[in-house]
C-alpha cells in the first residue's frame, strides 16, 4: 500500500548544497510520489532509470509554493520548497496546476508530522534568505505555516465565541475593512465592510493573513483593512486625510448640502481641519464654506476642541456631538463627504499570489495605443474584467529587462500609480497587464478637453502625479521619465502614473540629444543632459516640466526648439515661460522645480504639501 503511486512526472531540482562547497545546479529528474517517501530519478531515454535521491515523507516539516521576484534560471519557472531533515528542497514544476497538484498532495500526505509553525516565503540564495535576509540556512522562518496552524485546530475547532473572546483579547492586531472584498480563490477571505479581523500574518506589503469571527483565515488586500483603534480616523466616513484645502471645497459645494462637511489633514503633520459648508452666512446663491481648525489643549492627555466651551477626549468623541449640536460653530455637522471611499483601490495583482498569467485567461478587444515596445490592447480577463495588455514587440527588450522591469512594478501598489496586475510570458510576445485606464493618457486628454478645465481641475492632475512620486520617492524608486505622456486618466478623472523605469530600455529621437545620449531632453535637469545622473530630485525637474503641460493644457514644451537648443537655453539659465492658466503661486512651484543645484529643488513631500494648500485665491492668474 506504500508504494501506491500517487503522483508522477518530470521535473526540476535544485541541488540541495548540504555541503558548503556544492555547487547550486539544476537537473531534471523524474518524481515518483508514493505514501511514504517523495523519490527522484535520472531519465535516459531507452535507459533504465537511476535513483538519485528520496525524501521519507515522515521526516517533511514543511512543503509551501516559493514566491520571488528573481529570474528562476531555469526553463520551469513555479518553484516549490520542501524542508526536511534540516534540509531544503527546491522543485520547479512546468506550470501553476502541476505545481499546485504536488503542493497539495504533499501537504495532505505530511499534516500529521510535526511541522514548522514558520517557514522561509523566498529563497535560499548567496548566504541569507531573500525575505527577511538572515544569513543562517536554520533561522526560524518568517510567515506563518497555515498547514502548522490548521493542524493545531484540529482536535478542537475554535468557536466564534472563542474566536471573539481572541480577538477582544488583541486589540493591537485587530483591523477592521473599509471596503467589501469578494475571496477570488480558496487561499483568501472575503471582507465585509465595517467588520473586524484579527492579523496572523502582516508581514507582505500588500496582502495580509487574517481570520474573522468565526476563525475563517485567508488572505485580504492590506489596503482593504486599517487599524481598529480610536485614534485611527481612517475608520470613519468623515476623515479625508490628505485631501488639499481646493479639493475639499470642491466637493462639499458640489454636495450642496448645509451642514455638509468633513474632516481632513492640515498644514502641519498630525493636525487636523474640519472644513464645513453653510448658507446661514450668505445669500442663497452665493455659500460659504468655514475651516475650523481641530485644537488642543495643554493638559496630559490631551483634549480637542473647536469651540473653546465644548472640550472632549478624543476628535471622534468631538465630531459626534457637532453633528447633534452647533456647539459654537456656524451648523451642526450634518452630512459627512468623504472621496477617498468612493472605489475599492486596486489590488497589487489579480489575487493572491497570482502574477503570473494564463495567455488562455486574456480576450483582446481594440488597439488602445502604440508605445515604444509593441502595441497596447483594452482586453479582459477571464472574459469579465477590463485590463491594459501592454505587448513587448519581439526584439524591443530582452526577455532579462522585461522581467526586471516587471519585478520592480509588481512590488509598488499605491491609488496613483497605475497597478500591474500581472505578466503574461507563456507566448510571444510578452505582455504585462494593467489596470485599464478609460480615459488614455493626460497628454492627448488634455488636448481633447482643452479649454473646459476649470483651475482646480488642473491643480488636481498636479496633486494626484505629486501624490504618486511622493510614494516613489519613498520607497527610492527614480522614475526617469515623468511627462504627460506617461501618465494616465482613469475613472472620476483621477490621474495615475505608469511607466516608471521604462525609459531604460528606449532609444528614438525624443530620448536622445545631439550627442547620442539617451534621456528625453525636454523634461530633463542639467545634471542628466551633462552627466547622465538620474535622482529623484532630477524627477522633481520632470515634474515641473509636467505642470506646465497641465496648465497650458497639453502644449508641447519647447514646441519650436530642438533638443540641442533646448540643452543650450536650460544650461544659459533660461526656463518655459509661465502658463496662462497658471498663477503667480503655481508658476513659483515650477520655477523651484527648476532650480539648476539639486538641492534647492523640494523633495515631492514637499511639494504635495505646498500643493494642497493652495487656496482658491492662489490659483487666480494676475495679470
Amino acid at each position: 500500500m506504500n508504494n501506491c503511486i500517487l503522483l508522477e512526472e518530470e521535473l526540476i531540482k535544485r541541488s540541495q548544497q548540504k555541503r558548503r562547497t556544492s555547487p547550486s545546479n539544476f537537473k531534471v529528474r523524474y518524481f515518483v510520489l508514493t505514501k511514504s517517501r517523495l523519490a527522484y530519478f535520472e531519465h535516459r531515454p531507452g535507459k533504465k532509470r537511476t535513483l538519485k535521491g528520496s525524501v521519507e515523507l515522515s521526516k517533511i516539516k514543511c512543503v509551501e509554493i516559493v514566491k520571488s521576484d528573481i529570474i528562476i534560471p531555469c526553463h520551469y519557472k513555479y518553484p516549490f520548497q520542501i524542508f526536511h531533515d534540516n534540509y531544503l528542497l527546491y522543485v520547479f514544476t512546468p506550470n501553476q496546476e502541476s505545481r499546485e497538484r504536488w503542493v497539495l498532495t504533499l501537504k495532505e500526505e505530511t499534516k500529521n508530522n510535526n511541522l514548522v509553525t514558520k517557514y522561509h516565503p523566498d529563497f535560499w540564495i548567496d548566504g541569507r534568505w531573500r525575505c527577511c535576509t538572515q544569513s543562517d540556512k536554520l533561522a526560524t522562518g518568517c510567515m506563518v505555516y497555515a498547514a502548522a496552524r490548521n493542524v493545531a485546530k484540529k482536535p478542537l475547532p475554535p468557536t466564534p465565541e472563542d474566536n471573539q473572546r481572541l480577538l477582544l483579547n488583541t486589540k493591537e492586531s485587530l483591523v477592521i475593512a473599509i471596503y467589501d472584498y469578494r475571496a477570488q480563490n480558496p487561499q483568501e477571505l472575503t471582507l465585509q465592510c465595517n467588520e473586524e479581523y484579527y492579523i496572523i500574518d502582516n508581514s507582505e506589503d500588500h496582502w495580509w493573513l487574517v481570520q474573522d469571527k468565526n476563525g475563517h483565515e485567508g488572505y485580504v488586500p492590506s489596503s482593504y483593512v486599517v487599524d481598529k483603534s480610536p485614534e485611527n480616523l481612517q475608520i470613519y466616513e468623515w476623515y479625508n486625510k490628505n485631501i488639499s484645502r481646493t479639493r475639499a471645497e470642491a466637493l462639499l459645494r458640489e454636495e450642496a448640502k448645509e451642514g455638509a462637511f468633513m474632516v481632513r489633514d492640515s498644514r502641519h503633520p498630525g493636525t487636523y481641519t474640519v472644513s464645513v459648508f453653510t448658507k446661514a452666512l450668505s445669500n442663497e446663491n452665493n455659500p460659504v464654506i468655514k475651516h475650523y481648525h481641530i485644537k488642543e489643549t495643554c493638559d496630559s492627555p490631551k483634549r480637542y476642541y473647536l469651540a473653546e466651551k465644548y472640550v472632549f477626549d478624543s476628535i471622534p468623541e468631538m465630531i459626534n456631538y457637532h453633528r447633534h449640536n452647533a456647539g459654537g460653530l456656524v451648523t451642526r455637522l450634518r452630512y459627512a463627504v468623504c472621496s477617498w471611499r468612493e472605489k475599492a483601490p486596486v489590488t497589487a495583482g489579480l489575487s493572491y499570489g497570482k502574477w503570473m498569467i494564463n495567455p488562455q485567461e486574456l480576450t483582446f478587444d481594440q488597439e488602445i495605443g502604440v508605445g515604444e515596445f509593441g502595441v497596447v490592447h483594452l482586453g479582459f480577463w477571464l472574459q469579465q474584467m477590463k485590463v491594459a495588455i501592454k505587448t513587448i514587440r519581439t526584439g524591443a527588450m530582452s526577455q532579462e529587462d522585461f522581467i526586471e522591469e516587471a519585478q520592480v512594478m509588481m512590488k509598488l501598489s499605491h491609488p496613483k500609480l497605475v497597478q500591474l496586475h500581472g505578466v503574461c510570458m507563456q507566448q510571444d510576445p510578452m505582455c504585462l497587464v494593467f489596470e485599464y485606464m478609460e480615459y488614455g493618457c493626460l497628454s492627448d486628454y488634455l488636448k481633447r478637453q482643452r479649454g473646459s478645465f476649470s483651475k482646480e481641475d488642473l491643480l488636481g492632475m498636479c496633486q494626484d502625479v505629486c501624490e504618486g512620486m511622493a510614494y516613489l520617492e519613498q520607497v527610492s524608486i527614480i522614475h526617469r521619465d515623468l511627462a504627460a505622456r506617461n501618465c494616465l486618466v482613469g475613472e472620476f478623472h483621477v490621474v495615475k502614473i505608469s511607466d516608471f523605469g521604462m525609459s531604460r530600455y528606449v532609444l528614438d529621437d525624443q530620448y536622445t540629444s545631439s550627442m547620442g545620449t539617451k534621456f528625453p531632453v525636454k523634461w530633463s535637469a542639467p545634471e542628466v543632459f551633462s552627466y547622465s545622473r538620474y535622482s529623484t530630485k532630477s524627477d522633481v525637474w520632470a515634474f515641473g516640466v509636467l505642470m506646465w503641460e497641465v496648465f497650458s493644457e497639453g502644449k508641447a514644451p519647447y514646441e519650436n526648439r530642438s533638443n540641442a537648443e533646448v540643452v543650450e537655453e536650460i544650461s544659459a539659465g533660461l526656463r518655459l515661460y509661465k502658463p496662462r492658466q497658471a498663477s503667480n503661486t503655481v508658476y513659483k512651484l515650477m520655477r523651484n522645480c527648476w532650480s539648476e543645484k539639486q538641492d534647492d529643488r523640494p523633495t515631492f513631500s514637499t511639494l504635495l504639501y505646498q500643493l494642497n494648500e493652495i487656496s482658491d485665491s492662489d490659483l487666480q492668474p494676475m495679470f
